[in-house]
Formats: C-alpha cells, structure tokens, sequence
C-alpha cells in the first residue's frame, strides 16, 4: 500500500512533516524513532525501487532495489530534520555497504530519502561533517537519495517490537538497541 495519503495520529491544527530513514531491519527503525517526541507516526516499509507495490518477500529477494526503511511524520517544532538526522546515525553503522549486523543486501543499505532541497542539504551536511569528525575508521556510505514512492509494509509488520518483545530478533537485537538509543536521546524522548 502507498502512503502517500495516509492519515496521522497528529494533535488537530498541527503541521507535520515526513522523514524517510533506512538503518537496517525496518523493525529497528520503527522502534527507535516511536519513542522521539514529536513523532507521530513511524510507518515500515520499502523505498527507492523499480518495481511497484513490492511484497516482503520480492524486497528480500534483493531484486526489487528497494530498502527497508521507515516513513516518519513528525512535528518540526518539537523535534527538528536535523534531530532526527542524529538519530538516524547515532542508531546504526552508517560505515558497512549493504548490511546492517547479520542482515545482508542492498534492502539493509544505510540511506536518507529526502522531501525537499533543505532535507538534502541537512542530510549532506550531517554525512560529510560525521565523516570529517574521526567517529568511524571506515567512511561513511550512506546513500542520500529523493524520495520516491513508499510502500507500506504488510501490516504484522507495523510495530512489530511493540507486538512482539519476547521474539527473539527483538529480545535479542532490537531491545538492546532500543535501551541504548533511549540512553543517549533520554531528552528527546516522549513523556
């Protein structure tokens, strides 16, 4: 399902906008960037690809071109682009190709699909200065891409940590993460 016009949970009279993230596992993504404030919405599902309306299953094909990664509509007067660009880095290796830990093709790829020339800017920005800092031993590859169309993920897919926090992958791998994100973000969370 495309999203375009999909409706938010956002107080009435709000002006959201959208960010669209790729780190890895979508469910990781999701996970991370509910607990931020400001955020209203984190959506799974796939973008940057060639073929329309891909299943779960055609995306880990790897032969669709498109990412896992998350659509997220937020307030930009409590939680700005350039935040979330933090977070976004701060919340995976932007320094492997095609792999985020034992997840492996280009659907795992590190990459930022901007809205708008300002987006671009601050996502180019926030990659060269990262990669200037020293932080990593390896450059950073993150791919900085337009947005296209997204396309929302099945639905066992939406808040999938939330639904299922005893599942291994989650136990194992996304609470851990989570734990730590919460840690370094502690004042950017939700109440």
């Amino acid at each position: 399902m495309n999203t375009q016009a999909a409706t938010v949970n956002s107080p009435a009279g709000t002006v959201t906008e959208k960010a669209t993230f790729g780190t890895g596992c979508f469910w990781c993504t999701e996970a991370l960037f509910e607990t931020l404030d400001g955020v209203y919405d984190a959506v799974s599902g796939y973008e940057g690809g060639h073929v329309a309306n891909p299943s779960y299953k055609d995306v880990c094909n790897g032969n669709t071109g498109h990412a896992e990664c998350v659509e997220v509509t937020y307030d930009p007067r409590k939680v700005t682009y350039a935040e979330l660009l933090q977070a976004f880095f701060r919340s995976h290796d932007p320094t492997t190709l095609n792999r985020q830990g034992a997840d492996v093709g280009t659907q795992y790829r590190s990459v930022i699909f901007y809205h708008n020339d300002e987006q671009k800017r601050l996502a180019e920005t926030a990659k060269a200065e990262l990669d200037k800092s020293g932080a990593y031993d390896r450059p950073i590859v993150t791919e900085i891409s337009p947005a296209t169309t997204f396309y929302e993920a099945e639905a066992y897919h939406q808040s999938y940590f939330a639904q299922n926090p005893g599942q291994g992958y989650c136990a194992f791998v996304i609470a851990p993460k989570l734990d730590k994100f919460k840690k370094v973000f502690a004042e950017k969370l939700k109440a």
